[in-house]
């Protein structure tokens, strides 16, 4: 049997209804009527760490509370076959690695051990990602009446080698769900395609209000000055995110700004062996500027930690270079604070050039557009104010499960 997730908080829906009003409520409770006790199975390679996780940490809950019965479980796998899928995901992305024979080998037998332990009968089996996306094809359908594939990384100009070994699989699924219709690879036509954005939990503790005085005392104990600025990027230690990037962008801010201070906050997710190697990678270009310190989970920062430092930011980067959607844009956002963000991906749907924050295009852009928000602090709260709005209307997990909502009614006909 695949491994469950046992969430142990509950969620009620009309816990939400101070923020996002009563037509948001009332509408998924239509839509949810005439889905009550449906079953629905997520599928994703970790519990931890990521956007996939925090998304169905809430979501699940959510599905459960309108009359859904929703479970939520996660593949096994080695050392050897996450070492496979980072790799994956860095292809489907568009670069240039190789994918042996060898490499599509402990994809395929990992895929084929987690699909004899799928139990149960769902109406609705959402597998999420490149990791168990062969599970349809070695389960044979077995335990799902419909299967849905949901991609959360940007596959519209995949290595071709890694996208013409995972296409065949992709085919049998009854929905592709992708975060931007461009995101879907060549030569895929899902039966039903649905276009749904990640979305955030305000009422997690890493997105609920969180006093400014409690948000700097936290990211003093972390050996930041609290009355000097502070830049902050939140993200995994991956190439994709630039890390290297940001450091360069406050190099240059630093030269007309000395003051100023950056935090790096990531975590260590299990199906990412990739990521204490880029974060060695990261420490060795920051050097010994104090004023720069990397931080994850190892370093006892969770989801209150990652809300203070976001809260307490003068300004959030993400200078990725490639995104799926980038649900930490979303968090600072949610927090009234500008983002500096990369021009890629699922970024300019939620950073409006100019009214929620900035998107550049490279380390130069990123320096001007930060010290202008650091010189500049009544239009960066201006623009904070526009950011948390845009968020409320766009990017909350109500949002999220009336978009699942609509296509449960639309695959039963």
């Amino acid at each position: 049997m695949l491994q469950k997730v046992d969430i142990k908080t509950t969620k009620r829906l009309e816990d939400y209804l101070p923020i996002v009003g009563e037509e948001v409520i009332d509408t998924i409770k239509a839509l949810a009527k005439p889905l009550q006790g449906a079953k629905v199975l997520h599928i994703n390679s970790t519990a931890f760490g990521g956007g996939v996780a925090e998304i169905l940490q809430t979501l699940v809950p959510l599905m459960r509370d309108v009359g859904i019965e929703a479970d939520w479980q996660v593949i096994e796998g080695a050392d050897a076959f996450f070492d496979v899928t980072k790799t994956m995901h860095n292809g489907l992305q568009g670069m240039d690695l190789p994918f042996t024979a060898r490499m599509q080998d402990v994809w395929q037998r990992y895929n084929e051990m987690n699909a004899a332990k799928l139990v149960g009968d769902y109406d609705f089996v959402i597998v999420h990602d490149p990791q168990p996306a062969g599970l349809l094809h070695f389960t044979g359908g077995r335990g799902g009446h419909q299967w849905l594939w949901r991609c959360h990384i940007d596959t519209s100009h995949p290595n071709p080698a890694f996208w013409q070994f995972l296409a065949p699989y992709l085919r049998p699924y009854q929905a592709g769900i992708f975060t931007l219709e461009q995101y879907v690879g060549p030569g895929v036509d899902f039966p039903h395609l649905a276009i749904i954005a990640p979305t955030i939990d305000p009422l997690s503790p890493k997105n609920a209000p969180l006093p400014l005085a409690e948000a700097k005392k936290i990211v003093a104990s972390y050996g930041f000055d609290p009355n000097r600025p502070l830049l902050v990027q939140v993200s995994r230690f991956d190439p994709w995110k630039d890390p290297l990037g940001v450091i360069d962008c406050y190099r240059q801010v630093k030269a007309h700004i000395p003051d100023v201070q950056l935090a790096l906050v990531g975590s260590m997710a299990a199906d990412d062996p990739e990521g204490w190697d880029y974060y060695d990678k990261t420490v060795r270009h920051a050097g010994e500027d104090y004023d720069i310190r990397m931080l994850h989970n190892f370093h006892g920062v969770g989801n209150r930690e990652v809300n203070a430092f976001q809260t307490a930011a003068d300004v959030v980067v993400q200078k990725s270079v490639r995104e799926g959607f980038g649900l930490v844009v979303t968090e600072a956002l949610w927090k009234g604070k500008p983002v500096v963000g990369g021009n890629v991906g699922g970024i300019p749907l939620q950073v409006i050039d100019g009214k929620t924050g900035f998107l550049v295009n490279d380390v130069g852009e990123c320096a001007t557009k930060t010290r202008y928000l650091l010189q500049n602090p009544s239009a960066a709260q201006e623009m904070g104010i526009a950011a948390r709005e845009h968020v409320r209307q766009h990017f909350l997990s109500t949002r999220h499960l009336i978009d699942y909502l609509h296509l449960f009614a639309a695959l039963r006909g």
